[in-house]
């Protein structure tokens, strides 16, 4: 598996849900697209919750792991633009 590395990381341990979905649509709104958000919760529904929430939004779930206290720890993609990604295409055959 690939390694990213995240352009910010966001700390909900001990909030409770909704909030870390909360905090993190908040967090990705504020980031450019295609950069990775680093979310960390301790809430133990979190990660069927962002699972789910990555899935309906169709911001990439890029990793997510259990860290060694317990804490879920979430790597999510801004998604792309679709007109950015057709330009890009364009400009920029694979």
């Amino acid at each position: 598996m690939p390694e990213y590395l995240p352009d910010k990381t966001l700390d909900c341990s001990g909030l409770k849900c909704p909030m870390p979905l909360v905090k993190t649509t908040k967090a990705l709104r504020e980031l450019e697209a295609g950069k990775i958000l680093e979310m960390i919760s301790t809430d133990p529904g979190s990660e069927l919750d962002v699972t789910a929430w990555a899935k309906q939004t169709q911001n990439p779930l890029l990793a997510l792991r259990k860290g060694e206290s317990g804490e879920w720890h979430f790597l999510i993609q801004k998604k792309q633009l679709f007109f950015l990604y057709v330009l890009d295409s364009l400009l920029w055959p694979l």
